[in-house]
């Protein structure tokens, strides 16, 4: 409601941007249901996406979806390995990974692996995760008690590379946590954890980087890190994801396009393309030979 009283001060007239509250079963449906509205824009699950398609299928309704995601950090021996390694924890850590572009999956080339994973250690170890009131605090705790255990659910001790801390007491607390992959059917590098776990798994090449890269259902972001801008490009071409960054984790603006492939979602928000979704082409042909 607070939005709506800001949107009034920043000058939106009355009734531009309204906002309507209630359980997404009763308000959300009927929204979704009504024949009235031409549009829908929905960021969540895909569990639930998909069955915002089906209901908006009798209505032949428009719709643009933001969906889940497993998006990779593809890191290449040749890139700035300390830089990769002391930006890995935030890509994937903040919001305590309640994130659908956290960077869930590290893929390190496998001549790297040995060098980098002390690095990453050493930058998970430090990252802060505390009181989110504290200013020196980059991750907080888990929304829900429910959620932290679907979460813990994804541990299994013997995979468990090494882990951060998190404090005890209130609060749904949950440890940032590397765990090392050595099975790339495991559910952990295809399955939407949403919390602070990340799983390392090493590529052997260029080509075998983009193969498990695109190993997911999902394609919403990501990172590729290497030095060498050809291979970049082409990495980036091979990845099948709608925003990447390159030496960087900075895949999202608001002045340009943010959307996935596959089931992360249909259509694109932020930037001039997400007009498009909002807009209807119409052609007219005047016969001028009166």
């Amino acid at each position: 409601m607070k939005l709506a009283e800001l949107g009034l001060e920043a000058g939106l007239p009355e009734n531009v941007f309204q906002v309507l509250t209630g359980s997404g079963r009763i308000v959300g449906e009927t929204i979704v249901q009504d024949p009235r509205v031409r549009k829908i824009v929905f960021t969540g699950s895909t569990e639930i996406g998909t069955q915002i398609m089906a209901k908006c299928a009798p209505n032949v309704k428009r719709v643009t979806l933001e969906l889940g995601g497993k998006s990779a950090n593809v890191i290449f021996a040749d890139s700035d390995l300390e830089k990769a390694a002391a930006s890995a924890p935030g890509a994937v850590f903040d919001n305590a990974g309640q994130d659908c572009c956290a960077r869930s999956r590290i893929l390190i080339e496998k001549k790297a692996f040995d060098k980098f994973m002390p690095l990453l250690e050493q930058s998970v170890k430090a990252f802060k995760c505390a009181d989110p009131n504290l200013e020196t605090t980059e991750m907080g705790p888990l929304i829900t008690s429910a959620h932290r255990d679907k979460v813990a659910s994804y541990v299994e001790e013997s995979l468990v590379a090494f882990r951060g801390t998190a404090p005890t007491g209130a609060g749904f607390w949950f440890p940032p946590t590397v765990l090392h992959i050595t099975d790339r059917k495991h559910k952990s590098l295809s399955e939407e954890i949403f919390g602070p776990i990340v799983s390392v798994v090493t590529f052997e090449d260029e080509a075998d980087a983009i193969g498990l890269a695109n190993d997911s259902e999902f394609g919403l972001s990501g990172s590729i890190w290497t030095n060498n801008g050809a291979k970049a490009l082409r990495v980036a071409r091979g990845i099948e994801s709608g925003n990447l960054s390159v030496n960087s984790h900075s895949s999202v603006r608001y002045w340009t396009p943010f959307g996935g492939f596959k089931k992360s979602g249909l259509g694109r928000e932020l930037g001039p393309d997400a007009l498009n979704a909002f807009t209807e082409e119409k052609n007219v042909f005047i016969n001028t030979e009166i």
